[in-house]
């Protein structure tokens, strides 16, 4: 058997990392401006975080949902005191993408309404609903991946209130920073009027923040830049620093009922350790504070290198458009400077590393930068 071919991928394997640098089989150091998809919250091989997995680990079990889980409660009151929102309540699944399918039928639970509005060039996974950002003509991904789902433009109040007057919305949702999108960033204006539409309409305002969240901005969430609180909140990827995870947290308004929502792998005991491990970090290391700094530093040096179309994004989410593609500059940072960058379609470099990168490594990155341009 041989894999299913839908990643392009660099002839380079990774063995091992540690903070923001990653080694190859070879030997050869590599600076990680990605975070694999922004998944590396606290660092490659945080020294706390494997010891934690480490301990749980050597109790092994994964019943998740049908036994008493005291890490779950744990993370639950810790995440709270985190994120600021401790009278919420936590559901635990296993990816970004379930976590908003879930969102979505809870908020369709909670109304009793079926639709749900998007935003153009939103990504919110590939279950529930898809809306690809991609200028591959190879794939032609619909434009409402579900029949209840209705795709507005991007920050466009007056459709949003066109569409809930028709009376059967159940929730909008919204990136906090729009990501395969193209760093897009809904104004701060526009997420506090959203929130009063939504609110006077009886509809359910679910953010996003599965990529810009877990204190990549500079703030816990994004949307907090905007002094709102959403209804649900999703987020993944940085929760557990790679290991597969996911979660909601949900407003008191939504009463749980026994068999409303379901996983298999949500909240096990290794996910949950780690989790815990990670917000321990967060804390002891000051990350959230580490990234607005040291990305308002990026975005300041990276605004005075000439031939970009333009910079933009907050803390440690950033996206670096130029005029023309960027798949060949890319692979001369990989392989000429050996720094790991993403990609938001054809024309935008996008970087997401991981929060413990230094101002040292962030001015190393941008010397690097300038001699592949």
């Amino acid at each position: 058997m041989k894999l299913f071919d839908v990643y392009p991928f660099f002839d380079i394997e990774i063995v091992k990392g540690r903070g923001c640098r990653t080694f190859d089989a070879n030997g050869t150091e590599y600076l990680d401006l990605y975070g694999g998809h922004a998944v590396i919250s606290v660092g490659h091989s945080h020294p706390h975080y494997i010891n934690a997995l480490k301990k749980q680990a050597e109790n092994l079990v994964f019943y998740s949902n049908s036994v008493l889980n005291s890490l779950q409660v744990r993370l639950a009151e810790k995440l709270g005191k985190t994120c600021g929102y401790d009278d919420y309540q936590l559901f635990l699944i296993n990816s970004g993408a379930e976590a908003n399918e879930n969102a979505m039928k809870l908020a369709s639970f909670h109304t009793g309404k079926p639709r749900i509005i998007a935003f153009g060039k939103a990504f919110h996974g590939r279950t529930s609903l898809a809306v690809e950002a991609t200028d591959n003509p190879k794939i032609q991904a619909p434009v409402n991946a579900t029949p209840n789902v209705t795709i507005v433009p991007f920050c466009d109040l007056e459709a949003v209130k066109a569409e809930i007057a028709k009376g059967d919305v159940a929730a909008v949702i919204i990136e906090g920073i729009q990501g395969v999108g193209g760093i897009q960033i809904p104004t701060d204006e526009f997420m506090r009027q959203l929130r009063t539409v939504t609110k006077e309409a009886g509809v359910v305002l679910i953010l996003d923040e599965i990529q810009s969240g877990y204190g990549r901005t500079g703030k816990f969430y994004a949307h907090q830049w905007s002094g709102i609180k959403a209804d649900i909140v999703t987020m993944a990827k940085g929760i557990c620093n790679g290991y597969p995870m996911g979660a909601l947290i949900c407003s008191p308004e939504f009463k749980p009922v026994y068999g409303m929502l379901g996983t298999t792998f949500g909240g096990n005991h290794l996910g949950c350790a780690g989790a815990i491990a990670v917000l321990d970090i967060f804390e002891k290391e000051n990350l959230v504070e580490n990234a607005r700094k040291v990305g308002e530093h990026l975005l300041e040096e990276l605004k005075k290198i000439p031939g970009i179309k333009e910079v933009r994004g907050r803390g440690l989410m950033i996206g670096i458009e130029f005029d023309y593609p960027v798949k060949k500059l890319r692979s001369r940072l990989i392989h000429e400077q050996h720094v790991f960058t993403g990609a938001s379609g054809t024309n935008m470099i996008r970087l997401l590393p991981p929060l413990v990168l230094t101002m040292e490594e962030a001015d190393e990155f941008i010397k690097r930068f300038k001699a592949v341009l």
